[in-house]
Formats: C-alpha cells, sequence, structure tokens
C-alpha cells in the first residue's frame, strides 16, 4: 500500500491510488418514494426459508389492518415465487401510465404491486439474475403510485440474499415480523434474522409461528403435528415477543387458492394488528399549550385558545389552533383528554383542574411563558421544567 503523495487532492471518491491514508464515502442506497406517493409505516415479513407461510402471513396482516380502517398495502418481493395476487384473486393487471405505475387493487382496496401483475401470463418463470431482481423491488417502490398508504406489508424471499439486503438498505422499513414454524431449526433461523436486523439497525417486531397446532374440529383437541414448539424459548432467549401462533387450518390455504383471503376472517393476527397501532400511538404525543393566541397564558381557564401539537419522534408534525369551548369547573381537563392530549402547558393553573389531569395521566407543565410553539419545542427538548406553582383557586 503506498502513502499520500503530495499532489493529493484528498477526494478519495476519483482516486484510483491505495494509499494508507485512503477513506471511503458512506454510500446511500436509499431510494425515494415516487413524489405522488405517500407510506406512513413499512413492516417487512420475512422467513429462515419457504415453505412456512410467510405469503399467506403476509395477505393476512394485510386484510387484518384493512379490516381495522386502515389504507393498507403488500409490496411482493418474492419476485421468483410471487403468489400475493393469487391469494386476493387479482386479475387486472398493474397499469403503467406517464407520472408512474398504478399498483391493483383487490375487492376490498387494497392495494397491491407485485411482478405477476406484469407479467402478461401469470405462468410465466421470472429467469433473471439477482441484480435485475433487486432492482426491480426497487422500482415497485420508488416508481409505483402508493395513495395514503398507513400501513404497507412487504412480502420478502425467504433467506438474506440480494433482495432482504437491498430492500432494508433501500427502503425506510420500521420494523421485521419473522414467520416460523415448529419442524424449522428455529433458533438458528431466527438469530440469522436477529443478526441481519442488527447489521442493517432495524428493530424485530416480534415473532409469528405458522402451522403451530391442528385442532381436530370432532374433539377440540390440539394436535402437533410437527412436534413440540421451542417458539416461546427462542423468544426469550432473544428478548422477541411471540405476536401469534396460528394453526394448520385448511381454510386458509383454501382461501387463498380461490383468491377469497379477504373472506377469511379467523382473526389470529388481530392482537398484532392492534400492537403495530399501539406501538405508532406510542410514539406520537399530543401537546396542547394553553394560549392567547400564539403567547402561553397565565391563566389556564380563561385561555382565549389551545395551541394543539401533534408530536412523533421527538418532532412537532402537525399543529392546529383549537378556541377555548368555555370555562366551566373541571370541563377543560376532560375535553382536552378526550382529544388525545398527552401534556399540557400553562402559565399557570388551579389545584383542581391539575388534579383531573394527574387523575387522566395528563403531564402538566405550569410557569411557561413566551411564544407557545416555543414552550412546546422547550418541552420536547427538555429544557422546560414544572414549576408546580398551582393557583390558588380551583375552578379551572
Amino acid at each position: 500500500m503506498s502513502t499520500k503523495s503530495e499532489s493529493c487532492s484528498d477526494n478519495c471518491s476519483s482516486c484510483q491510488e491505495d494509499c494508507t491514508d485512503r477513506r471511503e464515502e458512506h454510500i446511500d442506497f436509499s431510494e425515494d418514494l415516487h413524489h405522488m406517493s405517500s407510506v406512513k409505516k413499512v413492516y417487512c415479513v420475512v422467513s429462515g426459508k419457504g415453505g412456512v407461510g410467510k405469503s399467506s402471513v403476509t395477505s393476512m396482516m394485510g386484510v387484518t389492518m384493512n379490516k381495522m380502517g386502515y389504507n393498507t398495502a403488500i409490496l411482493d418481493a418474492d419476485i421468483t415465487g410471487p403468489s400475493i395476487p393469487k391469494a386476493f384473486g387479482i386479475k387486472e393487471k398493474a397499469r403503467a401510465t406517464e407520472i408512474g405505475i398504478l399498483p391493483s387493487k383487490s375487492q376490498e382496496g387494497i392495494d397491491i404491486m407485485s411482478v405477476n401483475l406484469l407479467l402478461e401470463n401469470d405462468t410465466d418463470p421470472v429467469v433473471w439474475r439477482g441484480p435485475i431482481i433487486a432492482n426491480t423491488v426497487k422500482q415497485f417502490w420508488s416508481d409505483v403510485i402508493w395513495t395514503d398508504i398507513d400501513y404497507m406489508f412487504i412480502d420478502m424471499p425467504p433467506g438474506t440474499g440480494d433482495v432482504p439486503l437491498t430492500v432494508f438498505q433501500s427502503i425506510a422499513i420500521d420494523g421485521i415480523i419473522v414467520v416460523t414454524s415448529p419442524q424449522e431449526l428455529v433458533s438458528m433461523i431466527v438469530t440469522k434474522a436477529v443478526k441481519m436486523a442488527e447489521m442493517m439497525n432495524i428493530p424485530i417486531v416480534g415473532l409469528v409461528e405458522n402451522m403451530s397446532y391442528f385442532q381436530c374440529p370432532d374433539n377440540g383437541k390440539k394436535y402437533k403435528v410437527f412436534g413440540e414448539s421451542h417458539i416461546d424459548e427462542v423468544a426469550k432467549e432473544h428478548g422477541l415477543k411471540v405476536l401469534a401462533k396460528i394453526p394448520i387450518d385448511p381454510e386458509i390455504s383454501s382461501a387463498c387458492d380461490r383468491g377469497e383471503i379477504e373472506k377469511y376472517d379467523k382473526g389470529y393476527l388481530e392482537p398484532l394488528g392492534k400492537m403495530l397501532v399501539k406501538i405508532e400511538e406510542d410514539k406520537m404525543t399530543k401537546i396542547a399549550v394553553a394560549s392567547e393566541n400564539d403567547t402561553v397564558t397565565e391563566h389556564f381557564g380563561h385561555c382565549i385558545n389551545f395551541n394543539i401539537y401533534d408530536v412523533e419522534d421527538g418532532k412537532i408534525i402537525n399543529s392546529e389552533s383549537i378556541p377555548n369551548p368555555g370555562h366551566k369547573p373541571g370541563f377543560l381537563p376532560n375535553f382536552l383528554n378526550d382529544m388525545g392530549v398527552k401534556v399540557i402547558i400553562s402559565g399557570g393553573m388551579g389545584g383542581g383542574a391539575v388534579d383531573i389531569f394527574n387523575e387522566k395521566g395528563v403531564e402538566v407543565i405550569i410557569g411557561a411563558s413566551g411564544n407557545a410553539k416555543d414552550a412546546a419545542l422547550a418541552y420536547l427538548d427538555g429544557s422546560l421544567k414544572s414549576t408546580n406553582a398551582v393557583c390558588d383557586h380551583n375552578h379551572d
């Protein structure tokens, strides 16, 4: 290896010399969404090997969130083994326009993109090399117009090859859901998933055990067809949650074969759906500042308006001003709590109002002054502390 020359410009990206002072630049592989797209949360569904029902779990997860009232999408990244369109009975192809690709929609309105929706015949094999497959998945993210999606689920190919690596590097992933089955080498598979997630700095939401047992319709007994499950021990070992244990149910495969997965309604993944919603709710904070227009008021109950700030991941993402609906004993704390407010900021407040807020689990910050938004930002960065100086009246 050579040493740095006197003529070095310190621009390592354009230099071929292999010197001791060479600095490799960080390469950003991230891909931007189409400029007309909006996707709030993205979860990857992965498995250590094929045949564990990963695609059916992805499909049921999409159906679950859609039934819960969220705009849902499924990106089928399993390019060489696409099965999502068949599970939903989609015949209509994705449509390419001058502005971008429009995904197909299921009967219940789930947006779906898969290579099978671009092929002339569903049975045509995809005989492509790895880089082409990986690039196709990136285009499903950047060239498709995903409209107002609350939750997107990406059905990943099994293993830790080109496509998973490309997805994790190119797309902003919020979490990974690992699908296993009792007959797998569960410990090894989960360990691989955990290590890859750590390398990519992506959290694992938890584990779903598919084909966990068979429940006889005649006697109601559960039979461990693939042997005893070790999923609980493995989850504990890695500090993960077991999100669901889905039984062997012929109705699932039958519904997928008929293209009627949206009609399958056993609710196995509903707890997982509620958990995903709670994860996002826990990240969200709603701050109310009792104000006189844009200035923190000295008297909570007699404020002109409340400036409400929606906070996600420590940043204000939305704000609105709501007029004081009226000053009646005990009314305002309940009114703000019903709006989902978690923090109330004011110059002063009576003891009665403070007590009600405390009962509701709403944090009270007293002693603030100045600009309302600045006060909210000061709370977020930890510089705004409550004086706890309660006013000597109790009618706020």
